[in-house]
């Protein structure tokens, strides 16, 4: 077959020919031949191929600028970069979604018919292998908080993090003005983290994960791999998502939560607070119910306890109190590897006055 004008060729590969001329000029896809009389460019049909790559990179939203990175790559590097990019857009993605979810749930808002409140407990331990307790925790009217500190300067890191957000406690959260009270509380939390690290050694920081209890919702941030669970109606929820590299690749599917378990760096963070850190706060509202028990814990629980006794200790130890204690001695019982703390909240009816 010889060559194809730019109008055969564009119904061939599903693209206009204004497309075809615009990527000429981009260097995307440069025509065989150009006439010299009429100007025509004129195409080979073994460009098809490239062609109909570059349409269905277009497809995915990638920018131009990058389809000209895959398109110079063999096939295997021009794979990694296809699948490079569709897990930014992915994380990108969810990281609306979880925005969304959360503008949903604020502007959607209604008062409860029945006045609620919370009754809580909060436990840090040092673990069994530890020297020192880097983690802080955290649990007070208002606010509920977990951090795991890491690096030289990890203890005083987390405690910065929380120290910072205990602001909430007694500052009013002005009406309408959720969103941008839990923006400042992260933002000021990041700088007391940075003042606390910034002539550390290496690296240091802190995971956070914080409620706020606003009366009949809890508002999530969270930043990392600590957890925050939900009890509700005997079914254990995990309402966070791990801030990991190892999680990334699960949600890439490059890596099973099996394998993920037992990865040798699961520990690593994409997202901390810290020097250096991406520190992009998950923001979620959680509309609460009466006998719904929350759970904040630091991956010294999740990481070594599996979720069935995580589930098993929340339904069946009684108040806040002894179940964060419960929860700790069953981190410890499994080898407590790590510094342990727990947070634990119950939702409950108060009379009215």
């Amino acid at each position: 077959m010889g060559l194809l004008t730019i109008g055969a060729f564009a119904k061939a590969a599903r693209l206009s020919p204004k497309a075809l001329r615009l990527y000429d000029e981009l260097g995307l896809l440069t025509p065989a031949r150009v006439d010299p009389v009429s100007g025509y460019r004129l195409y080979a049909p073994e460009q098809l191929e490239q062609a109909r790559l570059v349409a269905w990179l277009r497809r995915l939203g990638m920018p131009l600028a990058r389809i000209r990175r895959v398109c110079a790559l063999d096939g295997a590097a021009a794979a990694a970069e296809v699948r490079a990019f569709w897990a930014e857009v992915e994380a990108d993605t969810a990281a609306r979604r979880e925005l969304a979810a959360f503008l949903v749930g604020h502007l959607s808002w209604k008062e409860p018919a029945m006045p609620l409140g919370i009754r809580y407990a909060a436990l840090s331990d040092a673990g069994l292998v530890r020297e020192r307790n880097q983690d802080t925790a955290y649990a007070g009217e208002r606010l509920l908080a977990v951090a795991d500190g890491y690096g030289e300067r990890g203890a005083p890191a987390s405690a910065a993090a929380v120290g910072a957000l205990r602001r909430l406690e007694a500052d009013g959260i002005p009406a309408g003005g959720l969103l941008n009270v839990l923006e400042d509380a992260v933002e000021r939390a990041g700088r007391a983290v940075d003042g606390v690290t910034s002539a550390a050694p290496g690296d240091a920081g802190t995971t956070l994960t914080a409620m706020l209890w606003t009366g009949s919702q809890l508002a999530l941030v969270h930043i990392g791999d600590s957890r925050a669970y939900v009890l509700r109606d005997g079914e254990l929820f995990l309402i966070t998502h791990d801030h990991t590299m190892v999680q990334s690749m699960v949600d890439e599917g490059r890596l099973s939560a099996e394998e993920a378990a037992s990865h040798p760096e699961r520990s690593l963070l994409i997202r901390a607070l810290g020097a250096g850190a991406d520190g992009t706060a998950d923001m979620r509202l959680h509309d609460a119910r009466p006998a719904d028990r929350y759970l904040l814990c630091s991956d010294g629980l999740s990481a070594v306890v599996p979720a069935g006794e995580i589930r098993r200790v929340l339904a069946e130890s009684g108040g806040p109190e002894p179940t964060v204690r419960a929860l700790v001695a069953l981190a410890n019982g499994s080898g407590g590897p790590d510094n342990v703390s727990c947070v634990v909240a119950d939702v409950v009816e108060l009379e009215r006055q």
